[in-house]
């Protein structure tokens, strides 16, 4: 009787231990290798230690082959992939063809009521939310207080495209290695149309008429790009036509660049003794706009987590990505590396905490910028879109990143914007005819 009882207690162990490795699940979480990405797979040992039974197998990617990769897996539903690191871009549009899982069921440790508005209704489609928000962002211009005062310039808090010319050039000691303005060379629809689809909705252009055709080479397009080119060639650093966000980024915590405007996320970056040479020289103030317009751009983009429709691991993944995006998140980061490293740009009482900023003292102007943008009209002209720094249409993806080749170019000195602009419109005509957003008479026009 005892062998028996023996017996069956190792046989009843046996099936506990293959139980438990038939429960055990690997996620494959694929994400762009920024700063706030990278810290948090370092901090990932905390959910392993919650969740031993769940396995993050991670694939990090510059941000161009990331896009390529996962939206190639996501449409064919390929499931390569359990959850996938996306913008505000990709949401709507992948959530109405359901390639992806609504997340309205997340834990109260996500809540939901607790984001910020406008992050998410981006994140949003019919009414369900479909991506939770790993941190979101606007744009912001970042600038060096000492080399203002060294060449008499005040940067308001709203500065105009005119003041940022003169102030690079003023800023530009090439002997020193100074460049007066560091700006997105580097080609993509979200490396540098990011940065020029947002410039040139301040300048009061469109990428589209109320008829859906392109108008990449109206006035106010080629005013912008060729303040943009201009700036670059002759203040911009060498190389300017390779650098995207992470570039940049370096230039600037190394003290080589003067100005640098894009998303509103580098502020704690550029302002982190730990990591930026010049952390105590920096200040901020919002995406510049032309004339009396106040038009800012209207960038807004929110790094969010997805789960695609095809992954074998739904629960698992939900567990994860409410992990990774809760309440709790913010403060292991808080813990580990404190407040100003919190990831911004999501949370109502992130910013309402005290010690957030105290911590962040740029958190008041990255507010402002994402409260101020308006993704629904993003130029003071009327637009058939939503999107500031990208337009919310499938065809986009592959039409920014052409535009973008052809800007990058032009930036380059391979040609000159208008040449650029010119293959620009051919090329956007041309995808735009081929979805059937506009009639196919408009062939003819076309190369």
């Amino acid at each position: 009787m005892t062998i028996r009882i023996c017996l069956l207690a190792l046989a009843a162990g046996i099936a506990t231990v293959f139980a438990a490795s038939a429960e055990a699940v690997t996620l494959t979480v694929a994400t762009v290798n920024n700063g706030d990405m990278i810290r948090m797979q370092r901090l990932a040992a905390d959910f392993t230690r919650r969740y031993p039974d769940i396995e993050l197998r991670w694939v990090t990617l510059e941000e161009n082959l990331l896009r390529q990769r996962v939206t190639i897996d996501v449409a064919t539903q390929g499931g390569q992939y359990d959850v996938v690191t996306v913008g505000n871009y990709e949401v709507p549009i992948w959530a109405q063809h359901d390639w992806l899982v609504p997340l309205d069921d997340l834990g109260s440790d996500f809540a939901r009521d607790d984001l910020l508005p406008a992050i998410d209704d981006s994140l949003s489609y019919d009414g369900k939310l479909y991506a939770a928000p790993f941190y979101a962002e606007s744009a912001l211009t970042m600038y060096r207080t000492d080399l203002f005062e060294q060449a008499g310039l005040t940067m308001p808090e709203s500065p105009s495209w005119e003041l940022i010319r003169e102030a690079a050039e003023k800023i530009t000691d090439r002997d020193q290695g100074i460049y007066g303005i560091c700006l997105r060379g580097k080609a993509g629809w979200g490396e540098n149309m990011a940065f020029v689809s947002t410039l040139a909705h301040s300048w009061g252009a469109r990428w589209f008429d109320m008829q859906w055709r392109p108008q990449l080479q109206s006035q106010a397009w080629q005013e912008a790009v060729s303040f943009y080119v201009d700036l670059l060639r002759n203040y911009g650093p060498p190389g300017a036509s390779t650098n995207g966000f992470n570039e940049n980024l370096a230039l600037f915590q190394a003290g080589k660049c003067g100005i640098w405007i894009d998303a509103s996320v580098a502020a704690s970056f550029v302002s982190d003794p730990r990591q930026s040479k010049v952390s105590n020289d920096v200040s901020f103030a919002l995406f510049p706009s032309r004339g009396a317009t106040q038009n800012h751009g209207n960038w807004l983009w929110a790094w969010s987590f997805v789960i695609p429709a095809a992954s074998e691991n739904i629960a698992a993944a939900k567990t994860f990505v409410e992990w990774a995006t809760g309440k709790s998140y913010m403060q292991l980061v808080a813990s580990e590396s404190g407040w100003a490293d919190a990831p911004p740009g999501t949370r109502q009482s992130l910013y309402a905490s005290s010690e957030y900023q105290q911590a962040a003292p740029f958190a008041g102007i990255v507010l402002r910028a994402i409260e101020a943008a308006n993704a629904r009209s993003p130029s003071v002209q009327q637009v058939p879109y939503v999107g500031g720094n990208f337009v919310s249409i499938a065809p986009y993806q592959g039409i920014g990143t052409v535009v973008g080749q052809q800007i990058s170019a032009a930036v380059a000195g391979q040609i000159s914007a208008e040449r650029a602009l010119i293959a620009a419109q051919k090329v956007a005509t041309r995808e735009m005819t081929r979805a059937r957003y506009i009639d196919a008479h408009l062939d003819r026009h076309i190369d």
